[in-house]
C-alpha cells in the first residue's frame, strides 16, 4: 500500500476585507497578508485581469467600479 501524503493547511484572515482562506505554508507576518480581491482593490494601476473577468465580478457586485476612474483611464490612451 502507498502511503498517503500528509499535508497541513494554515488557515489566515485578510487584514482587510476579513476573508478568511487558508495556505499549505506558514507565513512569516500573518498580519500583513491579504486576499487576491484586497490585494487588487489597493493596486487598480497593476490590475491585469482580462476585461472578461471584470465585467462578470461587476455583475456579481464583487467588484466595486469607480466610472470616474474608467473615464480617466479612456482618455490617457
Amino acid at each position: 500500500m502507498a502511503r498517503k501524503k500528509n499535508v497541513r493547511f494554515y488557515k489566515y484572515k485578510c487584514s482587510i476585507t476579513g476573508e478568511q482562506f487558508k495556505v499549505t505554508s506558514q507565513a512569516e507576518n500573518p498580519d500583513d497578508l491579504v486576499s487576491v480581491k484586497a490585494w487588487y482593490e489597493l493596486n487598480n494601476e497593476k490590475d491585469d485581469r482580462p476585461e472578461v473577468i471584470k465585467r462578470e465580478l461587476e455583475v456579481n457586485g464583487e467588484l466595486a467600479v469607480e466610472f470616474d476612474d474608467m473615464d480617466e483611464e479612456e482618455s490617457q490612451e
